[in-house]
């Protein structure tokens, strides 16, 4: 790859970072929000290597140098970038032109669950009803709350549709980010008695706790009877385990 289009590549990566960074909310698909200043640097660094290897080249009186070196090169072989490294133009225009889908069901469906804290000691669910939660919450609570508070509780909880691997129940999802998309955890919950609508689509479940095992062990399933599913919007930041939206109450 010549100097010229390592310049380009360099512009255009860091015009494709300040662009999900500073004009969009498309960063939030691949980091978490504390990673924002780190982009706009990243970005202006990027772009600032690139305009400076463009001024390099293209700098007056460069030209004559580079003719009058071209054929000493010519007399000691060629060393150049291999051609797969033209695929690099791809991700940088993507962040300008079109923007990977954030993660989903696809990635939830193929890695294990985040493992579930040990919790000895839980505060008293609210009266309110249903009870909104997160599925991180819920999940600790069915199965190492000894007193078993969900019991009998309508509970609403909001995450995105995971396919299940028979017609009978599929899963609400959520993925969370440590730092970055490269390390996504998954908490789910099945529900039952509720047909599945398309896959990643956002929904808002309320219905009670699915009976089987002994509820506050880990033999009790993480697992919901529907009784209303209502389609949301994507939260802006969906990357978070949180709870229902006040609108789905």
């Amino acid at each position: 790859m010549k100097r010229p289009l390592q310049a380009a590549l360099l512009v255009l990566s860091g015009l494709g970072l300040l662009h999900v960074s500073l004009f969009t909310d498309l960063y939030l698909r691949y980091v978490k929000p504390r990673m924002l200043p780190l982009l706009i640097a990243s970005g202006v660094l990027l772009l600032l290597l690139g305009l400076a290897e463009a001024w390099y080249h293209w700098r007056p009186g460069h030209g004559r140098r580079r003719a009058d070196h071209a054929d000493q090169g010519h007399s000691h072989g060629h060393s150049g970038v291999p051609k797969v490294a033209w695929l690099l133009f791809l991700p940088a225009l993507s962040l300008l032109f079109y923007a990977p889908p954030a993660l989903g069901a696809y990635t939830a469906s193929r890695q294990a669950p985040k493992a579930v804290v040990e919790q000895d000691d839980f505060d008293p669910l609210p009266a309110t009803s249903p009870v909104p939660m997160t599925l991180g919450d819920f999940t600790s609570r069915v199965q190492q709350d000894r007193k078993q508070a969900v019991k009998g509780r309508s509970i609403q909880m909001t995450g995105f549709v995971t396919p299940g691997k028979n017609g009978g129940s599929w899963y609400l999802t959520r993925l969370m980010l440590n730092c970055c998309a490269a390390d996504a955890q998954s908490v789910q919950v099945q529900i039952y008695k509720a047909p599945a609508l398309s896959a990643n689509t956002w929904v808002t479940v309320t219905g009670t706790w699915h009976a089987g095992g002994t509820l506050g062990t880990s033999s009790a399933p993480v697992a919901l009877d529907a009784q209303t599913v209502k389609k949301v919007d994507r939260p802006s930041n969906g990357y978070t385990d949180a709870l229902p939206p006040p609108s789905a109450h």
